[in-house]
């Protein structure tokens, strides 16, 4: 295991060393964050489209602070250097199996560091988190999938996207923490699109790893029922599997990850992925939990009477407050309208 880690470790140098030119700007390269040993979990995190790894390095660090090796790698095509636009967009690929070779190959790559995966992802990087807990749910120990895309907000915007091969730039191009690409052909996304159909599809018959479904009633980005039977699909054939969405009030928008990108309330994000990463409650246990603490109970009791210890965490009484977006518990509500 020695060999491989140290393998893992010069492999993860050269592409450090192959990044040191053509890139955007330095937000786009990957981040590499690894203890000098093996450790009990490795987390790969899958940033979303047309982004850069920049999104998941708050939550990384914090994963990492806590023991854990992690590594976000850039996906194919992204954060290059270069004066793109419709003449010459960026050179995003057209093939899903492209992304998908790429994480199976980084799947590989996390598994020499670490006893086992926690699987992450944003938006795109969350379609293709799904993909891998349904997949291979073996391999995976628990997928955190923010906001996946498995269809946009707009039904209209989703009957063009399967036809047109126009260039899009996107509305919020110029806001800040944007350090990916200013717009896109269609057809690269697309995939994704019909990746999220495949994905509800799968989802109806096949038992995936445990996944944190999170998102956001700010979000307009995305189709929120999609995502909302997804997890119900899910849960269905894997308990240990969790749901939340933060309230409207909080404006936490689809690049819900960091401050840069116009989430104060970033340490929501890692708060409720730390506690499900070192959980291993039901779904059940975790809305009971919830139920308890919103009656004014405290963590302690709850923890005595249900022989909790380490099956839970203490971040369970933060996550469940008021000023976390959980008012009247709506937030654990996966049948809201």
């Amino acid at each position: 295991m020695t060999v491989s880690i140290q393998n893992t470790a010069d492999f993860l140098e050269q592409i450090r060393q192959s990044e040191s030119k053509g890139l955007k700007n330095e937000a786009c390269r990957s981040r590499f964050l690894v203890h000098p040993h093996s450790t009990s979990k490795v987390c790969l995190f899958l940033h979303g489209f047309t982004a850069a790894p920049y999104q998941f390095e708050p939550l990384g660090k914090a994963l990492f602070q806590k023991g854990y090796n992690v590594l976000i790698p850039r996906q194919p095509g992204h954060g290059l250097a270069g004066e793109w636009n419709s003449q010459t967009p960026p050179p995003l690929p057209t093939d899903i199996k492209t992304y998908q070779k790429f994480v199976l190959e980084w799947l590989q790559i996390s598994q020499t560091l670490g006893e086992k995966v926690v699987v992450g992802g944003l938006s795109t990087g969350g379609t293709l988190a799904a993909w891998l807990a349904l997949e291979h749910p073996q391999e995976i120990e628990r997928a955190l999938l923010f906001t996946p895309f498995l269809g946009s907000s707009n039904s209209l915007f989703d009957q063009l996207i399967k036809i047109l091969p126009i260039y899009f730039e996107w509305f919020n191009k110029d806001a800040p923490g944007n350090f990916g690409y200013k717009g896109f052909r269609i057809p690269a996304l697309r995939i994704f699109l019909e990746l999220g159909e495949k994905i509800l599809e799968q989802a109806q018959h096949k038992v995936a790893a445990p996944v944190l479904m999170v998102c956001s009633e700010g979000d307009r980005a995305v189709n929120r029922s999609q995502q909302r039977e997804l997890f119900k699909m899910l849960v269905k054939h894997q308990p240990k599997s969790w749901y939340y969405c933060f309230d409207d009030s909080l404006h936490i928008e689809h690049r819900m990850m960091t401050k840069l990108e116009d989430n104060d309330y970033e340490e929501l994000v890692i708060t409720l992925a730390k506690a499900f990463v070192n959980s291993d409650l039901t779904w059940v246990e975790f809305q009971q939990i919830a139920n308890r603490i919103a009656q004014g109970e405290t963590y302690e009791q709850i923890q005595r009477e249900l022989h909790l210890d380490s099956r839970a965490s203490l971040q369970f009484s933060a996550m469940m407050t008021e000023n976390l977006g959980c008012d009247r518990l709506k937030c654990i509500n996966p049948s809201q309208a």
